[in-house]
């Protein structure tokens, strides 16, 4: 009888992790999608799903029909619904869960970061702090800078915005990871004064944060949501070493 455990999460991480663990024997790899951007980072192995599960009643549901053993969260570190979700899901479902959180980025030595609690309390620094801005949040959140008048944005995303108002500036389609010689040129290029980012953690966008640490540039960082209690491991490593003690 093979152990089946769901992965949720498109991350890099995510997709590192999955052949680890369908090269343990009786193992079988669900790995769940939420389809939004256009190149996923899909498992070389394993099955995939796309899409969202219509909530906690959804989540709780299929977690159950597929008898799934076992649940990784894998989701993005600001994805906090659908973690607060399959917290919910996995105690209605009676199964082991575990949140993998990679760490955060740390503010060191040379870092211009100001603290803010939401992206409200960022769009209010401007154009304050500066008059030309790299949004470096998504495509879902920009609303937060759409009324803020005097000040121009570069707005990086995956795919195009559908909000019906958008913060004056450019779109910059593209996808991590980013090196550090075409962040600072982005940087250079376009009169960057200020960076908006969220603490993501993790190596695929850090290139930006070196960059503005070179630059003097300074970076307004959004922490963290807070979390359900939960066991939460940071390396791959001892997410492999978690199953097998369920196995």
């Amino acid at each position: 009888m093979k152990t089946r455990i769901l992965i949720l999460g498109g991350t890099g991480d995510s997709a590192r992790l999955i052949p680890q663990l369908s090269a343990l024997p009786n193992v079988e790899t669900i790995a769940s999608l939420a389809g939004r951007t256009p190149k996923p980072n899909i498992p070389s192995v394993g099955q995939v799903r796309m899409g969202g599960f219509g909530g906690v009643e959804g989540l709780v549901n299929y977690l159950k029909t597929e008898k799934i053993d076992l649940l990784i969260d894998m989701s993005h570190p600001f994805a906090a619904q659908i973690t607060r979700n399959a917290s919910i899901a996995a105690q209605e479902a009676g199964i082991p869960r575990l949140l993998f959180c990679r760490p955060a980025w740390e503010q060191v030595e040379g870092d211009r970061w100001i603290m803010a609690a939401d992206l409200d309390a960022a769009a209010a620094l401007f154009p304050g702090l500066a008059d030309r801005v790299f949004l470096t949040i998504g495509r879902q959140e920009l609303g937060a800078f759409a009324r803020v008048a005097d000040c121009w944005f570069l707005m990086r995303m995956i795919t195009p915005p559908d909000l019906a108002e958008l913060p004056t500036g450019d779109v910059l389609l593209d996808q991590g990871p980013f090196d550090l010689v075409k962040e600072t040129k982005i940087l250079q290029d376009y009169a960057i004064g200020a960076i908006v980012s969220k603490n993501s953690g993790g190596n695929a966008a850090y290139a930006k944060i070196i960059a503005a640490r070179t630059l003097g540039i300074p970076i307004v960082m959004i922490p963290r949501p807070l979390l359900p209690e939960s066991e939460v491991v940071s390396e791959i490593s001892a997410v492999v070493q978690w199953v097998q003690r369920q196995l």
